[in-house]
């Protein structure tokens, strides 16, 4: 083989190796986002959409909007939680003595990964302390939420 093609040849290999390396690592990337990264995102999109009825420090408006603060709805079960964010919420709900009668909007235009950040933030501030909800968990209840035809 001359040494131009034997050059050509080799600068191929690497060049299809760099792709792949490239490949790998953006999709291991983009697959995991870190819990820190989860709450910091979630925390924008609360303020963008939440700190308005909830408030900032995650109190709520007597009444009216529930407080997000160590709620069996916040600390609960994660698919009950996903569906209030998916489907809104109008039922009278009491919480430590205090009924709140609001009704909350649908947020389903939110994505699947949002939704997970801001649900994420909520369940980690506050002085909340729970587990982290995953795009793949959001989906999960997004796909068996259909309203049925």
């Amino acid at each position: 083989m001359s040494t131009k093609r034997t050059a050509i040849f080799l600068s191929l290999i690497i060049m299809l190796f760099s792709l792949g390396s490239y490949a790998q690592t953006k999709h291991k990337s983009s697959t995991h986002i870190s819990l820190a990264t989860s709450i910091a995102n979630g925390k924008n999109i609360y303020i963008q959409n939440c700190a308005s009825c909830h408030q900032t420090d995650g109190g709520g408006a007597g009444n009216m909007n529930p407080p997000l603060i160590k709620t069996t709805y916040v600390l609960g079960n994660k698919t009950t939680l996903i569906k209030i964010i998916l489907n809104g919420f109008s039922d009278n709900v009491e919480i430590n003595g205090q009924t709140y009668q609001n009704t909350m909007a649908s947020h389903d235009f939110l994505k699947d990964q949002e939704i997970a950040d801001v649900l994420t933030y909520v369940r980690n501030s506050f002085t909340n302390k729970a587990s982290a909800v995953t795009a793949s968990q959001v989906k999960t209840v997004r796909a068996n939420n259909k309203p049925a035809k």
